[in-house]
């Protein structure tokens, strides 16, 4: 998998440059806003690029999978994070150089979203890789290629996900903390995986898909969401003991300021010093 979105994605951020008859100026580039037609809802371009970090931070989810696998790991303390901050590093300039890429690659920013273009104005990536491809070449096989790059890295960071989700469902319903967890803890005899988790979450997955296929700005509303509760529930333990530590000061303060103020004084002496001594 690694080996696949390294490549594959070296070869989209090299090729499509070069393929590209024009490129677009770095003012555009970093200054011009293009929001689709059914955008129209959002009040400003400073809110769109909140909106649009929330389907990026989605692949930032590499740390996730370090952190399930260090304790399988030698000298975990110090290559842990180590891996963590690699992951993160890696992927955030591999994301630059793709978004950066892309946008310097396109041809017409209004044929983007044009309905009677060739995606019908719904696909912006792949109409961006279509007009570099057909407007060298007169073909768009090249086009299709790429995109079948970057499909599969969404294959693989999908099995990526489900394997991890399904070790959670495993782990829950062995501790009887899932509806049916007799069924979701069971293992397979010779293959040694919890198959019915596997097939669980591989059904939710296909589930929550389905609307893609009708709806397009689905797929955008489940990677938002996603990225949300991901990193939501990575803050709740760390917000749930800033609360416990919150109730505790409050009281104490609350205390003070009602009854403690009015007779503590400080610490009291409870040795008497001589006089002249030190």
């Amino acid at each position: 998998m690694c080996f696949w979105q390294v490549i594959g994605g070296l070869v989209i951020v090299t090729m499509l440059p070069l393929v590209s008859l024009t490129t677009q100026p770095s003012y555009y580039v970093f200054t011009s806003f293009e929001l689709a037609p059914e955008s129209n809802w959002i009040p400003s371009t400073a809110y769109a690029a909140i909106l649009s970090f929330l389907v990026s931070q989605c692949s930032l989810c590499g740390y996730d999978a370090v952190a399930h696998l260090t304790k399988e790991t030698k000298g975990a303390d110090k290559n842990s994070p180590i891996a963590i901050l690699s992951s993160i590093g890696i992927i955030s300039l591999f994301g630059w150089a793709y978004i950066l890429a892309r946008i310097f690659s396109i041809q017409d920013p209004s044929y983007l979203f044009d309905t009677s273009n060739e995606t019908a104005g719904a696909f912006v990536p792949a109409q961006i890789l279509h007009d570099a491809f057909h407007g060298r070449y007169h073909c768009s096989t090249g086009a299709i290629i790429l995109l079948f790059v970057i499909w599969g890295s969404f294959v693989f960071g999908g099995l990526s996900i489900t394997t991890s989700a399904d070790r959670v469902v495993y782990a829950l319903s062995r501790d009887g903390g899932t509806p049916f967890s007799s069924t979701w803890q069971k293992v397979h005899p010779k293959r040694k995986v919890p198959t019915n988790a596997v097939w669980l979450c591989a059904a939710i997955c296909v589930l929550l898909g389905l609307p893609i296929l009708k709806v397009n700005v689905v797929f955008t509303a489940i990677t938002s969401i996603c990225t949300i509760g991901w990193v939501g529930g990575y803050a709740v333990p760390i917000f749930t003991r800033l609360v416990a530590l919150g109730v505790g000061l409050g009281v104490i303060m609350l205390w003070w300021a009602i009854d403690a103020r009015k007779w503590f004084k400080g610490p009291v002496r409870n040795i008497d010093i001589p006089k002249g001594k030190v």
